[in-house]
């Protein structure tokens, strides 16, 4: 008998090996953290509702046995849903950095306003429950139950009550189609209301909310959420800004005028790199000169900060941009922020472009400044209709050439996408390399939309198109 030794299976040839640049990998990673990060927060945001709602189940004194005990039910499930969405918004537009980094500025506004529109018909749908669950077993009628309500249950209820009134006030005015008749100043003015009908509104949940009045364990529960929503408000838009003030002693240096109309307003102050600005970020100005305290403006870096310095250039297009004009050297800044995640810290490819037209011209320089890149890695894109109306282009054309990047200036009228009528180039044509890249676009809504869908069109994912919206 011959033995037949066992034949060894083949070896599998190991899968070729890709390099990925150690920059990129850390790119990537940092990305994927950001985006743990919102996941996190949104989890945690729909977990507070949730937790609402079930200290209400577990309190015992939910009755759906009959229509007015469903009503009633229904009424407070929507309270705490209201409740809930409103210390989300407050968390958004708060300006805390760890939401501001993961979510980024832009996008935080728009889900607050968009929670303030829902969150608006789910208090109506609030009230309008409560009322019929409570009217129906003593058949009082709709307004005698409203009126005893507003003035029986004592003053928590008729605080909320004038605090729904001062919403209505805010909600209507925050209509596109209002907003577009008032000045960014009044409607701003206006909108500050919310945060007097949010403080009306809070004591009447944990004296008259049966979830939460016991000041048993839900009622800590509940207080300590609205704890972190309005102390994360106050920290970071009353004490954090005047920290800052005191600290940092921001100035203005001087003001100039460029030949596109543009306003150049220069700051000194003490340690201005522990704001943690990065160049592409934007902050929010309160010059305390008369006339232009009371309100604080979105103006985006046109260059990194200095210790010692900081400059904006600003397009004159509404009174506050045409106001700095006035400004004296010495004038007093107070400043919040630094907001946006328009920066280098936002890519995971490896090529870098940045495009930029009108306003969004400025975050581009000061991005170019401060990006990562090596040359040959990044490609600037600066659109307008004419070279005399792009602020800062010799500075543009001095840090292209010192940073190794290739600049496209494009003039002209445009055309059906964002190039010129005459020169009607696509990304890919300037960008060979376009689809591993991260394109950074700013300027106005429809320009900004025109070059991130090119960039989708060439195969650039949607997480590395990034835009910073001038919308208020």
């Amino acid at each position: 008998m011959t033995a037949v030794a066992p034949r060894t299976p083949a070896r599998r040839a190991p899968a070729p090996h890709r390099y990925v640049d150690p920059t990129v990998r850390d790119r990537r990673e940092r990305a994927a953290g950001r985006s743990r990060r919102k996941d996190t927060l949104e989890a945690a945001a729909w977990l507070a509702g949730v937790g609402g709602v079930s200290f209400m189940l577990a309190s015992g004194s939910v009755d759906v046995t009959s229509v007015a005990g469903l009503l009633i039910t229904l009424g407070r499930i929507a309270g705490i849903a209201a409740s809930t969405m409103i210390m989300a918004q407050l968390i958004l537009i708060a300006r805390i950095p760890l939401v501001e980094q993961a979510i980024g500025h832009d996008r935080a506004a728009r889900v607050h306003s968009q929670l303030g529109r829902i969150g608006f018909l789910v208090i109506i749908a609030h009230i309008v429950l409560l009322v019929a669950g409570y009217a129906m077993p003593t058949q009082t009628g709709l307004l005698a139950q409203t009126w005893d309500f507003v003035v029986g249950w004592g003053g928590p209820m008729f605080m909320a009550s004038v605090g729904f009134v001062v919403l209505c006030a805010v909600v209507i005015t925050s209509y596109a189609i209002v907003r577009s008749r008032w000045r960014y100043e009044n409607w701003h003015a206006v909108h500050v209301f919310s945060y007097v009908a949010v403080g009306l509104s809070i004591p009447h949940q944990l004296t008259d909310g049966e979830s939460f009045m016991s000041m048993g364990v839900a009622w800590w529960y509940w207080v300590v959420l609205w704890t972190v929503a309005v102390g994360g408000l106050l920290a970071y838009r009353v004490v954090r800004p005047l920290a800052r003030f005191l600290r940092h002693d921001i100035r203005v240096a001087a003001v100039g005028t460029l030949p596109d109309g543009s306003t150049v307003v220069a700051m000194h102050g003490r340690r201005l790199r522990k704001l943690g600005a990065r160049g592409g970020q934007f902050l929010l100005f309160r010059f305390l000169q008369a006339g232009m305290w009371g309100q604080a403006h979105p103006y985006s870096l046109s260059r990194t900060v200095r210790d010692g310095w900081m400059r904006i250039t600003v397009k004159p297009l509404g009174d506050g941009s045409s106001a700095l004009r006035t400004l004296k050297p010495g004038t007093r800044v107070m400043v919040e922020g630094p907001l946006g995640i328009f920066t280098d810290e936002s890519r995971s490819g490896d090529h870098l472009v940045l495009a930029g037209a009108g306003v969004g011209i400025t975050p581009v320089l000061a991005l170019l400044e401060a990006a990562d890149i090596r040359p040959g890695g990044c490609t600037v894109i600066v659109r307008a209709h004419s070279e005399a109306e792009i602020p800062h282009l010799d500075e543009f054309r001095e840090l292209a050439a010192a940073r190794g990047a290739a600049l496209h200036v494009l003039v002209g009228r445009r055309g059906d996408g964002w190039a010129p009528a005459a020169f009607p180039t696509r990304l890919a044509q300037l960008v060979p390399s376009i689809a591993g890249a991260d394109v950074y676009a700013c300027g106005p809504q429809p320009w900004v939309d025109a070059v991130l869908d090119d960039a989708a069109a060439a195969g650039v994912p949607d997480d590395r198109r990034h835009a910073e919206e001038f919308a208020w």
